[in-house]
């Protein structure tokens, strides 16, 4: 069971975008994509103001899903993760909050680097990377690195069931201590479901876990500007060949990509601009995986799903 109710005309939607993108010259694709679509009738942002925690989540939430339970390779989407368990570890006083934190913090959401990553997660389970260790040290250090994966557990979300947070993210790949961690056949690799991945940046967006403050932090990490000309002076904006690049200029946008050579991800929240017909446009929640050589080649595949889905939002 999601976090949100299935709409069935949100779901038919989804349904017949997968079978239209796959006619237009993407055959397969169905296979090879997860999509979460969760719509909200005012801001999550606005309406967090209004709400303590426990009220928001008995609040109704319609949404829909393409296997949006099936856990795939997040690659760099898996930040979002350590980003929250950071909040959650400084508000536990678990983790000091020093400039080097919040350096590594804002250089691996706005940037995505590997290695503000690596420090990230170093902080968070008291592990470094290194040469292989004998075994019993090999035993401990895996105890240390679960520390994530054992937060996200108490959480106590069935969406998190099967999920994997508890792997640094690589330009070349694990070595040592790393790649020995990842088993032979790469099966512990990290893995997220979409409606997992939803879940949590809903959380954050509407200030519905860990503290007000600290989602407001990380809010502002999360911010991607869809301005032309700033997007044009960041190559790697996060914006062009993901979700963002999909929207109106003038829409709002929080989001973490993720793109390797065989994945190509990106969870957003978006706020759209009133139409100006009259309407009223839905703010919406998006995450989606597309896995394969071919999609993570496809830079306009994301921004073609986000368009028809942001215009199917409009209320």
């Amino acid at each position: 069971m999601a976090f949100y109710s299935p709409d069935p005309a949100m779901g038919q939607i989804l349904a017949d975008l997968v079978r239209a993108l796959e006619l237009e010259g993407r055959p397969g694709l169905a296979q090879h994509l997860s999509i979460t679509w969760v719509r909200y009738d005012q801001s999550l942002i606005a309406r967090a103001a209004d709400l303590a925690q426990e009220q928001f989540w008995g609040l109704p939430v319609q949404g829909a899903s393409w296997a949006g339970d099936r856990r795939r390779y997040p690659a760099s989407v898996v930040k979002l993760v350590y980003l929250v368990a950071a909040e959650a570890w400084r508000q536990s006083d678990l983790l000091i909050d020093t400039p080097e934190l919040r350096r590594a913090l804002a250089d691996m959401i706005r940037d995505s680097s590997n290695d503000a990553t690596g420090l990230v997660l170093d902080l968070l389970t008291g592990t470094t990377s290194g040469p292989a260790l004998p075994p019993r040290r090999m035993a401990a250090w895996v105890e240390q690195r679960q520390l994530v994966n054992r937060w996200l557990a108490e959480l106590d979300w069935p969406e998190l069931q099967g999920c994997n947070a508890c792997q640094k993210t690589w330009g070349d790949g694990p070595y040592g201590r790393e790649r020995e961690f990842y088993g032979e056949q790469l099966d512990n690799r990290n893995r997220l479901s979409t409606d997992a991945v939803a879940r949590l940046l809903q959380a954050v967006i509407a200030s519905a876990l860990v503290s007000p403050p600290a989602c407001a932090r990380m809010r502002a990490l999360l911010a991607r500007s869809l301005d032309p000309a700033q997007r044009a002076a960041d190559p790697e904006n996060q914006v062009d060949g993901f979700i963002g690049e999909g929207l109106p200029p003038s829409a709002q946008l929080w989001s973490k990509a993720g793109w390797m050579s065989q994945a190509r991800h990106d969870a957003a929240y978006v706020e759209p601009p009133a139409p100006q017909d009259g309407g009223r446009a839905a703010p919406f929640l998006l995450v989606i995986f597309s896995e394969g050589e071919a999609c993570a080649r496809d830079t306009r595949l994301l921004p073609e799903i986000a368009a028809r889905l942001a215009a199917a939002s409009a209320i």
